[in-house]
């Protein structure tokens, strides 16, 4: 497993796939080395790489697929909408004992609790840093959201906490941008888009995280078990969404989103895939920032599910 020494070193590496050209990556000398139209354009070390993000069509040889696997890096395809459809990647599976604790686990409930808790705290520490409600009020909100969510009594009164408490914390930490609504995967407008964008690369990267240690990643606390769903991710995810959203408002006050970027068919935004790996590198920073937190989190989660005696991780926003 990954020392946070040796984590610190790892890069994201996100390459977008240019028409009409024939692109390719390929393992040569310990090294990812990518290709168009059979010229060498870059190279970066194995030792380097933890997570690659793919966008469009790309040519892979399986020496490259071996040997990330070798070296555990973990490989997502994307569709031109940022949409996952693939993913190549390495993970404990024969971490049995992880698993059955996990599997065995008697305080889901206590566990929902602490993922949501952080995740509502993460949003109203994002209110007060940019002065949407006074540090009065969010003393005031602070007591009251621990005193409801330790006071709830199973999974479905907490989900219905976590969702006003969202709805709420939307509309008002986004209004400079005339936010209409959170409609994930609708695509309804840039910044429905951009955010689905944010979010499917830090769940990603968690998954990953995830899948190196051993979990089970489809089976978690807070979301139930469900068809093809990457519950546990979805879990551990929630208190980390708040980069994503600090980062949209970040890139609207610095005039880093122009709607002329974007184009809208049937209702439905897309950005124009020139322009993708712009965009994508304003989120692949901002995870970056935070990579040694993120790790730290997964590292001591998966303490604790080994034994519950010790202290569940917790993430504070900067």
């Amino acid at each position: 497993m990954l020392s946070l020494p040796d984590f610190k070193e790892k890069q994201i590496l996100f390459i977008q796939a240019e028409k009409n050209i024939e692109n390719n990556i390929k393992f040569s000398n310990d090294n990812i080395v990518y290709l168009k139209d059979g010229k060498v354009i870059n190279r970066m070390s194995c030792y380097k790489v933890f997570i690659i993000f793919i966008l469009g069509d790309l040519a892979i040889t399986s020496v490259l697929i071996r040997n990330s696997l070798k070296y555990g890096i973990s490989i997502f395809l994307l569709k031109n909408n940022f949409e996952l459809y693939a993913a190549i990647g390495t993970s404990a599976e024969g971490n049995y004992l992880l698993r059955m604790k996990q599997y065995s686990c008697s305080n889901e409930l206590f566990i929902s609790k602490k993922i949501v808790k952080n995740k509502l705290l993460n949003q109203l520490i994002l209110l007060k840093n940019n002065k949407k409600i006074s540090i009065k009020d969010y003393q005031n909100h602070k007591k009251e959201l621990s005193v409801k969510v330790d006071n709830v009594r199973d999974n479905k009164e907490l989900l219905g906490i976590e969702g006003n408490l969202a709805k709420n914390f939307f509309s008002l930490y986004f209004d400079e941008i005339g936010w209409y609504r959170r409609m994930p995967q609708t695509k309804v407008d840039v910044y429905n888009l951009l955010m689905d964008m944010g979010y499917t690369f830090i769940f990603n990267y968690i998954d990953s995280l995830l899948r190196i240690y051993g979990f089970d990643t489809y089976k978690g606390f807070y979301h139930k078990l469900f068809f093809q769903r990457k519950s546990l991710t979805c879990d551990i995810v929630e208190p980390f969404r708040c980069i994503i959203e600090k980062q949209l408002l970040k890139s609207y006050r610095l005039n880093q989103i122009n709607e002329k970027d974007f184009k809208c068919y049937n209702g439905r935004y897309s950005l124009k895939y020139d322009k993708s790996q712009e965009y994508a590198k304003i989120f692949l920073e901002a995870i970056i920032k935070n990579k040694e937190e993120i790790f730290l989190y997964v590292k001591n989660f998966y303490s604790f599910i080994l034994d519950d005696k010790k202290d569940f991780p917790i993430f504070k926003i900067k």
